[in-house]
């Protein structure tokens, strides 16, 4: 819930790196960029939690998944923290560039445009990627040990194969980044995620398996 409520929240902040001025308008909104980098530098510590909360327990049923599952979380978490790297570097750029009141210069137009690739890539490739086959290997654990009930472990294999064909797709340019698309194949694992939370903190793990 922190993971995803802490991703949402920091994608308003961040707005200034979409605009087409970029340079320009992250260095005139620069604390509000700093906040957006470091709701997400949350998020990305929490989502490396998920995985390692639930090691002990998975561990007792297929310990080679529950630790794979926790290495690609943690993967997840190191690609985010990377695209918060490119951002507060992106912040640097940007305040340099106003400073150097060089509008027409190359040499920051060809760095910036690196930076804020760099940052998606992490963002919307690398970390979703990651998270997908971390995910991965613990829902296929809970369905075979019906530690969750089936039919919620099963929609989080089905959501989890959507986002992976958006990520794919999105690597490969078929679709944009954060394109309508793109959400729209990440919905049913997003809301399969908030009811796995929910049904862990209400019911928790079926004790007999």
């Amino acid at each position: 819930m922190i993971a995803t409520a802490a991703s949402i929240l920091s994608l308003p902040f961040l707005g200034p790196i979409n605009d087409s001025n970029y340079l320009v308008s992250v260095s005139v909104n620069g604390n509000q960029v700093t906040t957006g980098a470091f709701v997400a530098l949350i998020g990305a510590f929490a989502s490396a939690s998920i995985a390692i909360s639930m090691y002990p327990v998975l561990r007792r049923h297929n310990e080679g998944l529950a630790l794979g599952a926790v290495g690609f979380r943690l993967i997840e978490g190191v690609f985010y923290i990377v695209g918060v790297v490119f951002l507060a570097l992106l912040l640097s750029l940007s305040q340099e560039f106003v400073k150097a009141e060089s509008p027409g210069s190359s040499y920051f137009q060809t760095v910036g445009v690196v930076l804020l690739a760099g940052y998606h890539w992490a963002e919307y490739v690398g970390g979703p990627l990651a998270f997908c086959l971390g995910a991965l290997l613990y829902y296929y654990i809970f369905y075979q040990t019906r530690l969750v009930p089936r039919w919620l472990s099963g929609w989080g294999l089905v959501g989890i194969a959507l986002l992976l064909v958006a990520t794919v797709l999105v690597m490969f340019s078929v679709i944009g980044a954060f394109s309508t698309f793109q959400v729209i194949l990440a919905l049913p694992i997003a809301v399969q995620e908030m009811a796995l939370a929910v049904w862990l903190i209400v019911k928790g793990f079926n004790p007999s398996p």
